[in-house]
């Protein structure tokens, strides 16, 4: 027998029948049926309650699974109606109270599997018998979001998302031919494993993209193309990349397929990987987003930028291809504007800290400094520098290779050095527009630098940054660039060392104690943990069970002041002068970090992988 399944009803229905999995089929009345009277509820006909503002819900009938949620005491009323109050372009409540409060995927499947009287299952759990896949086309498994888990002849077991979608459940059978029993897994679950199980160019139905516009290149390409797979498979792939805050999205060409990772909290993490035949595809589509990159040459590397407004949001990509021996590599760096907004506390500045900033940006002249390799938030704390002290009333220019983030209110200048437009040029060049405050992307010749002295001891507030394991670093690496001594005490104020640090994620750490490893390597003793809040990681759906969700700086701010600068002159060594500035007063990176870590923001390990040891 056949079941055919129904999860809605009205009064002609028809006679139902329960199957293995609490399914009914057309012999018994409901009335009669076991699932009657043990808490299961019958979702209304969808068009009873017809889903609010998007073509491709995440789940068929909405409104009934949050008066669900809202049953089960997962979230409040008052959540689902700030939800409903808060849509914005193709977002659905369920995702928006996924996204704004403790809910996780999890729970919502938890509940549906309830309702439906099925039972929920982790699929990363499961065996998988070979050949499993052939029981379920690659189209169908796409087009109904199932994953086939194990053939028992007779009948055959599947993992769905959404058990309120009786339409669907109903035309499975019959598509496959085979009696069903049915288990309920998270979409993401579903998502990741028709990935790992089909190696598909395409994105399942249902995984919008429609809320994506591109605003250069190809503009028309997006238009009416969503149909094309390859495009759909890049819209995806930079929607699923915005949503999960990746900073990174890397395509790389392996030997026999394409590796996509992206770059969360500052690690590399696997999420797909392609036939080695669309890589061409790929690359090509991305070339022509751009608008500027040449789909010809596959030789040379070449640069670009892609801007997308994603769920009524300006996104920035910056796009590098560089040729590799199986292919054509692509990065792409997510600059999401809203990092911009950040004030100083959401960087990381602790209070004492975030005083001493705060008089350091509003001095009237003088060179402020931010170091630290490559990847380590400079940028973004000069921005947010900027963001503070950007007001009608002063004149700001700022010289960048390339421009990042675009400034309303704000001169911004692009260096480019093919036709002579170097940061010494350009800051000549600004000089002459008589500005209050200048920005200058990095410090790397002489000229430049002492281009940017000059403009410090005439009046003008001068930001940058330079490459340096320290703060105190910075005079010795000037006095190495060419800049003389007395000059770099007499402009410079301040620098700012900085590093990231993972932080804890709020909704599953747990108190912790540090290992004996990490008591050495910080340099503590058992006295300094007794009052401290020490926690560690743990995992949830929130933080893709890595225990950390977000970044935040630690930071060594080193000022120049009169003594300090009296040692400059004399030509001390690095090292005496951090010894000093640290009888002045400054903390080192590695003290700050220790700093967040007893207050419970991040962890040990964190600190120690990303800071040098203070021993002399």
């Amino acid at each position: 027998m056949v079941f055919t399944i129904h999860y809605g009803f009205t009064e002609d229905a028809g006679n139902l029948k329960e199957s293995r999995c609490g399914l009914l089929t057309r012999a018994e009345t409901l009335e009669q049926s076991p699932l009657r009277g043990c808490g299961v509820r019958h979702a209304p006909l969808r068009s009873q309650k017809p889903f609010p503002r998007t073509l491709n819900p995440v789940f068929s009938n909405e409104d009934y699974l949050a008066e669900l949620l809202t049953e089960a005491g997962l979230v409040s009323a008052d959540d689902v109606t700030r939800a409903r109050n808060s849509l914005f372009g193709a977002e659905t409540i369920i995702e928006h109270l996924l996204g704004h409060t403790l809910l996780t995927q999890e729970d919502v499947a938890r509940t549906l599997a309830v309702n439906a009287g099925i039972p929920f299952v982790r699929l990363a759990e499961q065996t998988y018998e070979p050949g499993i896949t052939e029981t379920v086309t690659e189209e169908t498994a796409k087009r109904y979001r199932v994953i086939p888990i194990q053939d028992e002849g007779y009948a055959l077991t599947i993992a769905i998302a959404d058990p309120l979608d009786f339409e669907t459940l109903d035309s499975l059978p019959h598509i496959i031919g085979r009696q069903l029993n049915l288990l309920c897994a998270t979409r993401q679950d579903i998502l990741d494993h028709f990935r790992q199980f089909y190696h598909s160019g395409e994105p399942l139905d249902g995984m919008d993209t429609s809320g994506i516009t591109i605003t250069t290149g190809d503009i028309e390409a997006d238009k009416g193309g969503d149909d094309a797979p390859i495009i759909r498979l890049v819209l995806q792939m930079l929607s699923e990349a915005f949503r999960v805050r990746a900073s990174d999205i890397h395509i790389e060409p392996m030997e026999t397929s394409v590796r996509i990772r992206y770059r969360l909290d500052g690690k590399l993490v696997h999420v797909d990987t392609h036939p080695k035949k669309l890589l061409p595809a790929i690359v090509a589509r991305i070339k022509v987003m751009s608008g500027t990159m040449s789909i010809a040459e596959k030789r040379l590397p070449q640069d670009g930028r892609i801007q997308l407004k994603m769920a009524d949001k300006e996104v920035d990509l910056r796009v590098s291809s560089v040729p590799s021996n199986h292919g054509e590599s692509v990065v792409m760096r997510i600059l999401d504007k809203t990092g911009l907004l950040l004030g100083l506390p959401e960087l990381g500045f602790f209070s004492d800290d975030q005083a001493t900033f705060e008089q350091l940006i509003t001095l009237p002249d003088g060179i402020l400094l931010v170091t630290g390799p490559t990847g380590s938030g400079k940028t973004t704390t000069l921005y947010a520098c900027l963001n503070v002290i950007n007001k009608p009333d002063r004149k700001i220019i700022t010289v960048e290779d390339p421009i990042e983030y675009e400034f309303s209110g704000i001169n911004q200048v692009m260096v480019k050095a093919d036709i002579g437009m170097t940061f010494a040029a350009a800051l000549r060049a600004m000089l002459r527009q008589a500005p209050n405050i200048i920005m200058i992307g990095e410090i790397r010749d002489p000229e430049t630098a002492n281009i940017a002295i000059n403009a410090s001891l005439t009046g003008h507030l001068v930001f940058s940054t330079l490459h340096t394991n320290d703060a105190p670093s910075a005079v010795a690496r000037l006095a190495d660039i060419g800049v003389k001594p007395f000059l770099i005490a007499s402009a410079v104020r301040a620098v700012v060392a900085q590093r990231l640090v993972r932080k804890l994620c709020p909704l599953c750490k747990a108190p912790a104690e540090l290992t004996d490893k990490e008591m050495r390597a910080l340099s503590m003793d058992a006295s300094r943990v007794v009052d401290a809040s020490i926690f560690g990681p743990v995992g949830c759906d929130k933080c893709r069970n890595n225990g950390f969700k977000g970044r935040m700086g630690i930071f060594e701010v080193f000022l120049v002041d009169d003594e300090v600068r009296q040692m400059i002159n004399t030509g001390l060594s690095t090292n005496q002068l951090r010894r000093r500035a640290r009888e002045l007063g400054m903390r080192t990176l590695r003290e700050d970090g220790i700093r967040k870590v007893l207050a419970g923001i991040t962890s040990g390990g964190e600190v120690v992988h990303a800071t040098m040891s203070d021993a002399e």
